[in-house]
């Protein structure tokens, strides 16, 4: 295991420089070591000496002042050098997962709602959170005393070479067996990070989807049920959390227990030694103040070994994630051409020979579709409905993706004709170009914090009047007698406050009015959770799509929205060829 991931500084600035500042605080924290040591043994060695048996009992009281005071300013030193490291390793790991963590989102958006195998959106999302996280303890802590190692150690070891070879000679034989057991603790803990924060995925995940079927849960009177998962989830991270303390105070204990053997052997000889005569003592304590400082970064790497394999294994799986090719075969930080929009009014969007292979099933879904879209012209009365019709799992909301430009299909090509160019195939080049164009209402619509009128106008500027006519429309207009500040209420995330059927007029509404300037609305089964009255109100707001010129895709099971459609396209799955 490298204890440093060189991708580490070339993807995320600064570490750059938070590992530059943290050599030149190791140097200066080596030179300190060195001069309180210097400083220890000149204020203490004239005094035993005077002072015993046999000695003048005269102090240089000058000569100690001086090294007393030199030796409160290198403690001083050293007080402010373990403050900066602290200070700045903070700030400096803060901005290092902060960058990491946003090459993590924007590569993982980048990479569509369905990645290649090897990461899920609930993985990416725990990895994102709670997972780089790890990170800071490991630039904080463990990062600092590896680089204070490859500094002070050598550093110390060679003054100590300087006043007695002896002690250095045995410093140097026993330095290696440190990092030998380092490696040993490594070897047979192999693994335990890895398999710690993939257990947190794992449980992220498992409780996203918890948390996604509470709604269903409670419509249906089951949300007491998932307690017992909720229990055993809650003790499979705590079984994590336990192995990984276990690995971190069991690696720490033996890394103290024989770096303290180390430095008693060192303090065994230079007693020896100066009880029959063979070392002076200003030397000797000078040696004795040094020994423990050439092994306390080693000690201290020791203990915050757990520190090194959280981190990295954090560190792994983001690169991980970012070594994922995206659906535009880019990388975060690459330099990306201006999108353009494909012309929309009057065009087509062509689907030719669609196949997309449903995960974790043998099947293409949709498999070999080909159809011819016919847009709206964006003018009053030339506007289109088309109906995506199939079974479940046939992979209509799948086609819905790959319309938005959200996904790839594994075979054939979504392109827009006629465009600039002649073809613009919606995967390669739509991208945001595209995405303005469409408004999109899902089966759960997405709603942000904010007043309904905030949501509804979605940050355009739009009249009492063209409101109050969305509202009639959508239905909103009932809604909105029934809360406490009508358009001024607030709403929470995700549209806490709000029942389903309520979410789905506020999401209507603002399809209608906040993106009136979107030519294309695409529905994913807008009344597959609505009463006859809610069905009403999305086919009358479809009407009025199509009235304005736009174009409504909607994927439908019901009749009347087939019905509505001047399109409907059969979406069916089949065995997916073998290769």
């Amino acid at each position: 295991m490298r204890p440093l991931d060189p991708r580490l500084l070339r993807q995320a600035r600064a570490a750059r420089s938070y590992v530059l500042l943290t050599t030149a605080l190791g140097v200066a924290s080596a030179a300190l070591v060195v001069v309180q040591a210097f400083a220890i043994a000149f204020v203490l060695g004239p005094v035993v000496i005077a002072t015993s048996p046999g000695g003048d009992g005269v102090v240089d009281q000058g000569g100690t002042a001086r090294w007393l005071a030199v030796l409160a300013a290198a403690a001083a030193g050293r007080a402010l050098v373990a403050w900066a490291q602290e200070r700045f390793g903070r700030r400096a790991a803060t901005a290092v997962v902060a960058d990491l963590r946003e090459q993590v989102v924007d590569h993982a958006v980048a990479l569509g709602p369905r990645p290649p195998a090897g990461a899920t959106p609930s993985d990416v999302a725990t990895l994102a959170t709670r997972g780089l996280d790890d990170l800071q303890p490991y630039l904080v802590r463990f990062l600092p005393q590896l680089l204070l190692t490859a500094l002070v150690t050598p550093a110390t070891v060679l003054v100590v070479l300087g006043l007695d070879w002896v002690s250095a000679l045995i410093a140097v034989v026993t330095l290696p067996l440190v990092p030998f057991f380092m490696w040993l603790v490594g070897t047979m803990t192999a693994g335990t990070s890895e398999r710690r924060l993939a257990t947190v995925e794992r449980l992220g995940s498992q409780v996203l989807d918890l948390i996604a079927g509470l709604p269903t849960l409670r419509a249906f009177g089951r949300e007491v049920g998932p307690a017992a998962r909720v229990r055993s989830l809650g003790e499979s991270s705590r079984r994590a959390t336990m192995g990984t303390l276990r690995v971190a105070f069991l690696s720490g204990a033996v890394l103290e227990l024989l770096t303290t053997l180390c430095v008693a052997i060192i303090a065994v000889g230079v007693g020896l030694r100066l009880v029959h005569g063979g070392m002076e003592l200003v030397p000797a304590i000078a040696v004795l103040v040094l020994a423990p400082e050439i092994f306390l970064p080693l000690r201290r790497v020791g203990s915050e070994f757990h520190a090194s394999t959280d981190g990295l294994a954090a560190t792994h799986r983001a690169f991980a994630v970012l070594d994922l090719p995206a659906d535009d075969g880019s990388r975060p930080g690459a330099d990306r051409e201006p999108e353009t929009a494909p012309a929309v009014a009057g065009a087509t969007l062509v689907l030719d020979d669609v196949s997309v292979r449903a995960p974790g099933r043998d099947v293409d879904a949709p498999a070999h579709l080909s159809a011819r879209l016919a847009l709206g012209t964006g003018l009053a009365g030339g506007g289109r409905v088309v109906a995506l019709r199939g079974p479940s799992g046939a992979g209509k909301s799948t086609l819905v993706l790959l319309l938005l430009g959200l996904l790839r299909p594994d075979r054939g090509r979504v392109v827009v004709e006629p465009a600039a160019d002649g073809r613009t195939d919606v995967a390669d080049r739509a991208g945001r170009g595209w995405w303005d164009q469409v408004v999109w209402v899902p089966q759960r619509p997405a709603i942000g914090p904010g007043t309904v009128r905030e949501v509804v106008t979605d940050g355009h500027d739009v009249d009492a009047a063209a409101l109050a006519e969305a509202a009639r429309t959508t239905g909103l207009d009932a809604v909105l007698d029934d809360l406490p500040h009508g358009w001024d209420t607030a709403v929470g995330l995700g549209g806490a406050g709000l029942s389903v059927g309520q979410r789905q007029r506020v999401a209507l509404a603002r399809a209608l009015v906040g993106a009136a300037d979107r030519p294309v609305v695409v529905l994913d089964e807008p009344t597959a959770h609505l009463d006859a009255r809610g069905e009403q109100v999305v086919l009358d707001t479809v009407r009025a799509w199509r009235a304005a010129g736009r174009t409504v895709i909607v994927v439908a099971h019901r009749t009347s929205l087939l019905e509505l459609a001047d399109q409907v396209v059969d979406v069916e799955a089949k065995e997916a060829a073998r290769a």
